[in-house]
């Protein structure tokens, strides 16, 4: 929020400037004469500081720019790392309800089997019960009758081997009986075992799914967790590129105050040259660190080609790097390099008066600057067609040269 506010205010601050420049540039003109020039100067020279910090202004939004965008896309890489997390998330929830289903359908299986024991199981605890009960009721008819048990066997018999008979198949019974007993308990004791046995590996399924279940209760936990960060990334992603969009603005609006200022400094500076009047005041020497002339205005031998051509200024012999000075007032209407010419400086004084420095090293002025007399525009050097560090120094006046000396004096 106050990044916005900030920024409004800066946006409102641009459209104040624009309307001003408008303002200045819409103005109707007037005849500038020479006593307000220093007052245009001083205006173009105020308009190219504000241009300058304009532009600062922009490279500061621009760094900006680069900087929100690289969260921006580090924004969005987690995003889409986090997403392709929340689908192996869910096809680990679709994983573990497969397992669950798999392990309901085990336990589905492994009840109808301890169902079917248990059915097995009283089935032969019937039969057991039974069988141990007509047992018992023989055993119990014998033990109550006592003697008289065996003595109506006797009696009852058509011989003594036919009772050994009789009693050899009582004793086969309760042989019977008491084997029969022992097999029954020992199909009891079975069938238990397994029914324990099915029960232990039920609750063991129990378990595995009660664990199926956990898990995947926390893996969806944690998919609304990482659904809410992916929602909270959004939401950054959404606001960066709301700033990219407003500092977008902003940039387009410090251009249209940069145009809009760099056009009232273009008029300016035509009212400027319109109004620049030379006024007879005296050139300074140009290459103070030295005085002797090395070659004079006129016809000579040309140095490089050997051949009679014409010098169109004078040469000042001065060591290389030390200073060349603007000869009167003026603005800069040439600065650049040429293969002839070398790193040049071009001032036009008014009444379509010029002066003309070659053979820089460095040039310390820029086009369109003013500059004054005695100003350090450049400094010496042998660039160019040059045998060697010097100043040659040119006065044009209405497109032709003419004599320096009618303007400089040799110190």
């Amino acid at each position: 929020m106050q990044n916005k506010s900030m920024m409004k205010k800066m946006m409102k601050g641009a459209a104040i400037g624009i309307s001003i420049v408008l303002l200045l540039t819409l103005l109707p003109g007037k005849n500038v004469s020479a006593d307000n020039v220093s007052d245009i100067q001083k205006s173009i020279q105020e308009k190219q500081s504000q241009i300058k910090a304009e532009q600062e202004e922009k490279n500061r939004i621009k760094n900006n720019i680069s900087d929100v965008k690289k969260l921006k896309e580090q924004l969005e890489k987690s995003k889409n790392d986090l997403s392709a997390y929340v689908t192996e998330l869910d096809r680990t929830v679709m994983e573990i309800s497969d397992k669950i289903d798999g392990l309901n359908n085990d336990i589905t299986a492994k009840q109808a089997e301890i169902d079917q024991t248990k059915k097995e199981l009283e089935e032969a605890i019937d039969i057991k019960d039974a069988q141990y009960a007509a047992m018992k009721k023989r055993v119990q008819s014998i033990y109550e009758q006592g003697d008289d048990y065996y003595l109506e066997i006797l009696f009852t018999t058509h011989g003594f081997g036919d009772f050994l008979n009789s009693m050899e198949n009582i004793n086969k019974l309760a042989d019977y009986d008491a084997k029969m007993y022992s097999r029954y308990q020992e199909t009891v004791d079975y069938v238990e075992a397994c029914e324990e046995k099915l029960e232990s590996e039920e609750e063991s399924l129990q378990e595995l799914k009660q664990a199926a279940e956990d898990e995947k209760k926390a893996t969806e936990e944690l998919i609304r967790t990482k659904e809410q960060e992916i929602q909270s990334y959004q939401a950054d992603i959404a606001n960066k590129a709301a700033t990219l969009q407003e500092y977008e603005a902003e940039l387009a609006a410090r251009d249209a105050v940069i145009a809009e200022i760099e056009k009232a400094v273009a008029a300016e500076q035509s009212k400027l040259a319109q109004a620049r009047v030379y006024d007879g005041g005296a050139f300074c020497w140009p290459a103070p660190a030295y005085v002797r002339v090395s070659s004079e205005y006129g016809y000579r031998i040309h140095p490089i080609y050997g051949t009679q051509k014409f010098h169109s200024g004078v040469d000042l012999a001065a060591p290389g790097g030390s200073d060349i000075l603007a000869a009167y007032n003026g603005t800069v209407v040439g600065a650049g390099y040429n293969a002839s010419m070398g790193n040049y400086v071009i001032i036009d004084h008014g009444n379509s008066l010029m002066t003309i420095y070659m053979h820089a090293s460095k040039l310390l002025v820029s086009n369109g600057q003013e500059v004054s007399r005695g100003q350090r525009i450049a400094l010496v050097g042998t660039t160019g067609n040059s045998t060697g560090n010097h100043l040659h120094f040119s006065v044009k006046l209405n497109g032709s040269y003419v004599s320096p000396w009618g303007y400089i004096n040799h110190p």
